[in-house]
Protein backbone atom coordinates (compact mmCIF):
# COMPACT_ATOMS: atom_id res chain seq x y z
CA UNK A 1 0.00 0.00 0.00
CA UNK A 2 1.16 3.34 -0.72
CA UNK A 3 1.32 5.36 2.44
CA UNK A 4 0.99 8.63 0.69
CA UNK A 5 -1.85 8.27 -1.23
CA UNK A 6 -4.88 10.31 -0.89
CA UNK A 7 -6.90 9.35 -4.33
CA UNK A 8 -10.66 9.43 -3.85
CA UNK A 9 -10.70 11.19 -0.47
CA UNK A 10 -13.03 14.50 -0.47
CA UNK A 11 -11.78 17.64 1.45
CA UNK A 12 -13.24 20.66 2.62
CA UNK A 13 -11.46 23.68 2.26
CA UNK A 14 -12.38 26.97 3.87
CA UNK A 15 -10.72 30.22 2.69
CA UNK A 16 -10.24 28.17 -0.43
CA UNK A 17 -10.73 30.79 -2.80
CA UNK A 18 -7.45 32.72 -1.14
CA UNK A 19 -3.79 32.27 -2.10
CA UNK A 20 -3.04 29.51 0.66
CA UNK A 21 -6.34 28.01 0.21
CA UNK A 22 -6.24 27.69 -3.23
CA UNK A 23 -2.59 26.78 -3.89
CA UNK A 24 -3.17 23.43 -1.58
CA UNK A 25 -7.17 22.81 -3.40
CA UNK A 26 -5.06 22.81 -6.98
CA UNK A 27 -2.15 20.17 -5.28
CA UNK A 28 -4.92 18.14 -3.79
CA UNK A 29 -6.91 17.78 -6.88
CA UNK A 30 -3.53 16.72 -8.98
CA UNK A 31 -3.53 13.85 -6.48
CA UNK A 32 -7.11 12.48 -6.95
CA UNK A 33 -8.52 14.65 -3.91
CA UNK A 34 -12.62 15.52 -4.23
CA UNK A 35 -12.54 19.23 -3.14
CA UNK A 36 -14.95 21.30 -1.81
CA UNK A 37 -13.90 25.34 -1.76
CA UNK A 38 -15.66 27.33 0.88
CA UNK A 39 -15.54 31.10 1.28
CA UNK A 40 -17.93 34.13 1.31
CA UNK A 41 -17.83 35.29 -2.41
CA UNK A 42 -19.93 33.16 -4.20
CA UNK A 43 -18.05 34.13 -7.85
CA UNK A 44 -15.05 33.26 -6.31
CA UNK A 45 -15.76 29.85 -4.61
CA UNK A 46 -17.59 29.05 -8.01
CA UNK A 47 -14.16 30.50 -10.40
CA UNK A 48 -12.14 28.51 -8.36
CA UNK A 49 -14.05 25.47 -8.45
CA UNK A 50 -14.76 25.69 -12.46
CA UNK A 51 -10.79 25.93 -12.95
CA UNK A 52 -9.99 22.61 -10.56
CA UNK A 53 -12.71 20.80 -12.69
CA UNK A 54 -11.44 22.16 -16.47
CA UNK A 55 -7.80 20.88 -15.35
CA UNK A 56 -10.11 17.10 -14.94
CA UNK A 57 -10.33 17.38 -11.03
CA UNK A 58 -13.40 17.39 -9.50
CA UNK A 59 -14.93 20.15 -7.29
CA UNK A 60 -17.51 22.01 -5.72
CA UNK A 61 -18.03 25.34 -4.57
CA UNK A 62 -20.08 26.59 -1.44
CA UNK A 63 -20.66 30.13 -0.65
CA UNK A 64 -20.14 30.08 3.52
CA UNK A 65 -19.20 32.14 6.41
CA UNK A 66 -16.78 30.00 8.72
CA UNK A 67 -18.55 32.07 11.55
CA UNK A 68 -22.06 31.11 11.01
CA UNK A 69 -22.49 27.61 12.40
CA UNK A 70 -26.19 26.88 9.92
CA UNK A 71 -23.95 27.98 7.35
CA UNK A 72 -21.78 25.01 8.15
CA UNK A 73 -24.03 22.62 8.43
CA UNK A 74 -25.40 23.24 5.45
CA UNK A 75 -22.24 23.34 3.70
CA UNK A 76 -21.53 19.67 5.37
CA UNK A 77 -24.64 18.35 4.14
CA UNK A 78 -24.03 19.38 0.44
CA UNK A 79 -20.89 18.19 0.58
CA UNK A 80 -21.90 14.66 2.31
CA UNK A 81 -25.23 14.94 -0.90
CA UNK A 82 -22.27 14.86 -3.87
CA UNK A 83 -19.45 12.77 -2.38
CA UNK A 84 -20.63 10.41 0.61
CA UNK A 85 -18.09 11.64 2.78
CA UNK A 86 -15.64 13.97 4.11
CA UNK A 87 -11.98 12.70 5.17
CA UNK A 88 -9.96 16.09 5.41
CA UNK A 89 -11.13 19.49 6.93
CA UNK A 90 -7.86 22.30 6.34
CA UNK A 91 -9.43 25.22 8.00
CA UNK A 92 -7.16 28.11 5.96
CA UNK A 93 -9.85 31.40 6.45
CA UNK A 94 -8.65 33.98 8.55
CA UNK A 95 -7.22 37.13 8.62
CA UNK A 96 -6.20 40.72 10.33
CA UNK A 97 -7.63 44.20 10.75
CA UNK A 98 -6.16 47.20 10.94
CA UNK A 99 -7.64 48.35 14.39
CA UNK A 100 -5.76 45.00 15.86
CA UNK A 101 -2.84 45.92 14.53
CA UNK A 102 -0.35 47.86 16.66
CA UNK A 103 0.75 51.21 13.77
CA UNK A 104 4.58 51.91 13.63
CA UNK A 105 4.01 55.52 15.76
CA UNK A 106 1.41 53.50 17.72
CA UNK A 107 1.23 51.92 21.15
CA UNK A 108 -0.57 48.87 22.39
CA UNK A 109 -2.92 51.36 24.10
CA UNK A 110 -3.99 52.68 20.92
CA UNK A 111 -5.78 48.93 20.48
CA UNK A 112 -8.95 48.92 18.95
CA UNK A 113 -11.26 46.69 20.75
CA UNK A 114 -13.93 45.67 18.41
CA UNK A 115 -11.37 44.93 15.88
CA UNK A 116 -9.73 42.77 18.13
CA UNK A 117 -12.63 40.81 18.70
CA UNK A 118 -13.35 40.66 15.04
CA UNK A 119 -9.89 39.13 14.29
CA UNK A 120 -9.91 36.62 17.12
CA UNK A 121 -13.39 35.29 16.14
CA UNK A 122 -12.31 34.77 12.62
CA UNK A 123 -9.07 32.83 13.31
CA UNK A 124 -9.59 31.34 16.62
CA UNK A 125 -13.77 30.87 16.36
CA UNK A 126 -13.55 30.21 12.33
CA UNK A 127 -11.12 27.37 13.46
CA UNK A 128 -13.34 25.92 16.10
CA UNK A 129 -17.02 26.40 14.42
CA UNK A 130 -15.99 24.28 11.05
CA UNK A 131 -14.05 21.80 13.47
CA UNK A 132 -16.95 20.82 15.09
CA UNK A 133 -19.54 20.54 12.31
CA UNK A 134 -17.23 18.80 9.76
CA UNK A 135 -15.46 17.00 13.26
CA UNK A 136 -18.81 15.11 13.36
CA UNK A 137 -19.11 13.88 10.06
CA UNK A 138 -15.52 12.04 10.97
CA UNK A 139 -16.42 11.28 14.74
CA UNK A 140 -19.50 8.96 12.96
CA UNK A 141 -16.66 7.37 10.57
CA UNK A 142 -14.20 6.76 12.79
CA UNK A 143 -11.66 8.55 10.72
CA UNK A 144 -10.24 11.75 9.37
CA UNK A 145 -7.85 14.44 9.51
CA UNK A 146 -8.18 17.93 10.15
CA UNK A 147 -5.43 20.30 9.48
CA UNK A 148 -5.33 24.11 10.99
CA UNK A 149 -2.91 27.30 9.78
CA UNK A 150 -0.90 28.88 12.68
CA UNK A 151 1.73 31.32 12.36
CA UNK A 152 5.02 32.31 13.23
CA UNK A 153 3.38 34.92 15.55
CA UNK A 154 2.76 32.41 17.79
CA UNK A 155 5.57 31.00 19.42
CA UNK A 156 7.46 34.55 18.68
CA UNK A 157 6.76 38.29 19.23
CA UNK A 158 6.31 39.83 16.07
CA UNK A 159 5.82 43.29 16.76
CA UNK A 160 2.58 44.67 15.71
CA UNK A 161 0.39 41.80 14.85
CA UNK A 162 -1.13 41.67 18.50
CA UNK A 163 -4.48 40.58 17.52
CA UNK A 164 -3.79 37.68 15.22
CA UNK A 165 -0.70 36.58 17.26
CA UNK A 166 -3.17 36.16 20.18
CA UNK A 167 -5.88 34.33 18.35
CA UNK A 168 -3.45 31.85 16.53
CA UNK A 169 -1.99 31.52 19.79
CA UNK A 170 -4.82 30.37 21.19
CA UNK A 171 -6.00 28.40 18.00
CA UNK A 172 -2.80 26.67 18.14
CA UNK A 173 -3.92 25.41 22.19
CA UNK A 174 -7.16 24.51 20.39
CA UNK A 175 -5.60 22.24 18.07
CA UNK A 176 -3.88 20.50 20.39
CA UNK A 177 -7.20 19.99 22.68
CA UNK A 178 -9.49 18.46 19.69
CA UNK A 179 -6.64 16.38 18.82
CA UNK A 180 -7.15 15.09 22.03
CA UNK A 181 -10.57 14.73 21.91
CA UNK A 182 -10.50 13.42 19.01
CA UNK A 183 -8.23 10.30 19.44
CA UNK A 184 -9.36 9.44 23.33
CA UNK A 185 -12.95 9.21 22.21
CA UNK A 186 -13.81 8.80 18.72
CA UNK A 187 -10.87 6.39 17.62
CA UNK A 188 -6.98 6.93 16.70
CA UNK A 189 -7.98 7.29 13.17
CA UNK A 190 -9.01 11.15 13.48
CA UNK A 191 -6.01 13.52 13.41
CA UNK A 192 -5.85 17.18 14.12
CA UNK A 193 -2.87 18.94 13.50
CA UNK A 194 -1.44 22.25 12.58
CA UNK A 195 0.84 24.23 9.74
CA UNK A 196 2.87 26.95 10.88
CA UNK A 197 4.12 29.08 7.96
CA UNK A 198 7.06 31.58 7.58
CA UNK A 199 6.71 34.34 5.69
CA UNK A 200 4.96 33.98 2.33
CA UNK A 201 3.85 37.51 0.33
CA UNK A 202 0.16 37.28 -0.60
CA UNK A 203 -1.98 40.08 -0.86
CA UNK A 204 -2.73 40.47 2.73
CA UNK A 205 1.02 41.68 3.63
CA UNK A 206 2.01 42.41 -0.01
CA UNK A 207 2.45 46.25 1.20
CA UNK A 208 3.71 45.22 4.80
CA UNK A 209 6.78 43.22 2.99
CA UNK A 210 7.36 44.97 -0.06
CA UNK A 211 7.67 48.03 -2.19
CA UNK A 212 6.18 49.03 -4.75
CA UNK A 213 9.10 48.85 -6.81
CA UNK A 214 9.38 45.34 -5.58
CA UNK A 215 12.07 45.63 -2.82
CA UNK A 216 11.73 44.59 0.38
CA UNK A 217 10.48 47.39 3.06
CA UNK A 218 12.20 47.65 6.25
CA UNK A 219 10.29 44.79 8.18
CA UNK A 220 10.91 42.83 4.98
CA UNK A 221 14.56 43.05 5.63
CA UNK A 222 14.36 42.32 8.95
CA UNK A 223 12.23 39.12 8.18
CA UNK A 224 14.76 38.05 5.68
CA UNK A 225 17.85 38.58 8.00
CA UNK A 226 16.10 36.52 10.53
CA UNK A 227 15.15 33.17 8.05
CA UNK A 228 18.53 31.58 7.42
CA UNK A 229 17.52 30.33 3.97
CA UNK A 230 17.67 34.68 3.39
CA UNK A 231 14.18 34.04 1.26
CA UNK A 232 10.35 34.50 1.43
CA UNK A 233 8.61 31.05 0.86
CA UNK A 234 6.64 30.03 -2.04
CA UNK A 235 2.92 29.28 -1.55
CA UNK A 236 3.64 25.65 -3.03
CA UNK A 237 6.01 24.95 -0.78
CA UNK A 238 3.36 24.15 2.13
CA UNK A 239 1.38 21.96 0.24
CA UNK A 240 4.03 18.71 0.49
CA UNK A 241 3.72 18.95 4.35
CA UNK A 242 -0.35 18.75 3.95
CA UNK A 243 -0.03 15.86 1.88
CA UNK A 244 1.67 14.06 4.15
CA UNK A 245 -0.50 14.62 6.87
CA UNK A 246 -3.47 14.10 4.92
CA UNK A 247 -1.97 10.37 3.94
CA UNK A 248 -1.18 7.20 6.20
CA UNK A 249 2.42 8.00 6.77
CA UNK A 250 1.58 10.26 8.94
CA UNK A 251 -1.05 8.19 10.70
CA UNK A 252 0.67 8.25 14.00
CA UNK A 253 0.72 12.08 13.74
CA UNK A 254 -1.58 14.17 16.11
CA UNK A 255 -1.41 17.34 18.32
CA UNK A 256 1.41 18.86 16.72
CA UNK A 257 2.14 21.91 14.62
CA UNK A 258 4.94 21.96 12.15
CA UNK A 259 6.51 25.30 11.12
CA UNK A 260 7.57 25.31 7.36
CA UNK A 261 9.27 28.71 7.72
CA UNK A 262 13.00 28.18 6.43
CA UNK A 263 14.52 28.17 9.69
CA UNK A 264 12.98 31.19 10.44
CA UNK A 265 11.74 29.48 14.37
CA UNK A 266 15.18 28.09 14.88
CA UNK A 267 16.86 31.15 14.47
CA UNK A 268 18.41 33.19 17.34
CA UNK A 269 19.20 36.32 15.34
CA UNK A 270 23.29 35.69 16.21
Amino acid sequence: MDLFNIENKVAVITGGTGVLGGSIADSLSKSGVKIAILGIDSDAVNKKALSISSKGGTAIGIVCNVLNKEALQNARDQIISNFGRIDILLNVAGGNMPGATIGEHQTIFDLNMDDFQKVTDLNLNGTVLPSLVFGEVMAAQKEGVIINYSSMSVDRVLTRVVGYSASKAAMENFTRWMAVEMATKFGNNIRVNAIAPGFFIGNQNRALLTNEDGSYTERGETIIRNTPMRRFGDTEELNGTIHFLCSNAAKFITGTVIPIDGGFSAFSGV
